[in-house]
């Protein structure tokens, strides 16, 4: 099971409204970016719009940050895009046979593994904010640019 692609199409489009902030950032332009369709971008852009990450002008559109980088964590934009149902990240399977000896007690051994590899997890994405990412991804940015003459 994968994480839902929403997180970092999330970061993505912070990222381009951090790099790029003289450019009017429509979804059209932003799926550009991202190689998806203009709806995916918009339904992202209400996600992180609910959570208070961007603000969406109506109308002629444009996107903008509503916080500043260093205020926005990965682990923000994770929980804003709802990339996990129920906020379970793993999940188990249904219906183990009771009458196995594993079967009957699987779950609730393997259940305090996942919850500690997912608060594993969310510790790194929280460690982390947009600004640092930003401040990497325009190094990266710049380093192949000065390669490519």
């Amino acid at each position: 099971m994968q994480i839902s692609s929403r997180f970092s199409i999330g970061v993505h489009i912070l990222s381009l409204l951090a790099i790029r902030p003289q450019d009017h950032h429509t979804s059209e332009w932003l799926a550009g970016s991202v190689g998806t369709n203009p709806v995916v971008i918009r339904r992202v852009l209400g996600h992180l719009k609910k959570a208070g990450l961007v603000n969406v002008k109506a109308g002629s559109g444009g996107a903008t940050p509503a916080k500043e980088l260093d205020e926005i964590t990965l682990l923000d934009v994770y929980r804003a895009v709802d990339v996990v149902e129920a906020d379970h990240l793993f999940h188990m399977h249904e219906q183990p046979n009771p009458a196995c000896p594993v079967g009957a007690n699987i779950e609730q051994v393997l259940r305090l593994m996942m919850v500690k590899a997912q608060a594993a997890m969310e510790g790194v994405l929280a460690a982390v904010t947009m600004r640092e990412l930003v401040d990497v991804l325009a190094r990266e940015i710049e380093e192949k640019r000065a390669a490519n003459g």
